[in-house]
């Protein structure tokens, strides 16, 4: 039985290289872009139609009309306005909130298949994913954000980088908001199942400069190339593909929070184990008193932001 996914935004830089690290999976069997821009959705299409005798037997859509949606199993929404480099992505909320209405009153009007979840990129990812999952479109464990998996994925890689480790075997959770406010969980990190903190030549220092460069990164790709796309790609990548094998994957993805950690009302990421119709269930970490605090600290400043939007 095939596995269609639906990007919205899917002619943009991080709908394309999603498009194309799931084309590189082979998991999905069908990927229907859906831009505002026809052109370069079906430029897009074109292009990873060409590559298909070479990767994976995937059907390639695409149009600015909704129509193409109906029959998804999972519906990706990456279209936004980009952000500018001095600006935080909470920043983003007053335009994109408008765009982002508009999109869910599109999906809204399409037939979803039956227990299809949407994954909410766009950013400021947490609010826009608690709007989606109140939306009323589909019940909220079948809406997610990407939330900090970038993150994670990007703090692992940088680790290792500063490390001379492979970053496979480097392991570090960040949780809480995707920006600002988002939360190292470094009592749990590890090296090959070593704790981090006792690793030969890791010492306290290195490992925050590391995560400081991290919070950063986002806006330092922005500067140097214009916008991020292949981390992010290959991300929705683990977060889409864990729904369609309905791995029950651990993954720091974006979801409504009720009481872990004595987080509620708000969608940031915690542990959560992903499946064929989203959240199966959220894990509460261990963590340090000092982590909890700054976790609550997160939930509060998205809890400001959303009251003034919803």
């Amino acid at each position: 039985m095939g596995f269609k996914v639906a990007i919205v935004g899917g002619g943009g830089r991080v709908g394309s290289d999603a498009a194309y690290a799931l084309q590189l999976g082979g998991v999905v069997s069908e990927i229907a872009l859906v831009d505002a821009n026809p052109d370069m959705a079906a430029g897009e299409a074109l292009d990873l139609r060409h590559g298909s005798s070479l990767t994976s037997n995937i059907k390639f859509t695409s149009s600015n009309e909704y129509g193409i949606v109906n029959g998804s199993d999972c519906v990706v929404i990456t279209a936004g306005l980009r952000r500018k480099p001095d600006e935080t992505r909470l920043d983003l909320i007053n335009r994109n909130v408008g765009l982002f209405k508009g999109i869910l009153e599109s999906v809204k009007g399409c037939t979803l298949n039956e227990g299809a979840t949407i994954v909410v990129v766009s950013n400021p990812v947490d609010i826009l994913t608690h709007l989606a999952a109140k939306s009323g479109i589909l019940p909220e464990a079948q809406v997610l954000g990407l939330g900090t998996v970038l993150d994670t994925a990007r703090f692992r890689s940088l680790l290792a980088d500063a490390l001379n480790l492979p970053a496979p075997d480097v392991k570090a959770l960040v949780l809480g908001e995707h920006g600002d406010t988002m939360v190292p969980i470094l009592s749990a990190a590890t090296v090959a199942g070593i704790p981090l903190t006792s690793y030969p030549g890791v010492d306290e220092a290195k490992v925050k400069d590391v995560f400081e460069f991290t919070r950063k990164s986002g806006a330092e790709v922005i500067r140097l190339k214009g916008g991020a796309g292949r981390a992010v790609g290959v991300s929705i990548k683990e977060v889409v593909e864990a729904i369609a094998l309905d791995k029950h994957q651990v993954l720091p993805v974006s979801a409504v929070q009720s009481g872990k950690l004595g987080i509620s009302d708000i969608s940031l990421s915690l542990p959560t184990r992903v499946g064929r119709h989203g959240v199966v269930e959220i894990i509460e970490p261990q963590v340090t008193d000092e982590e909890k605090d700054l976790l609550h600290k997160s939930a509060a400043s998205l809890k400001e932001i959303y009251a003034q939007i919803s």
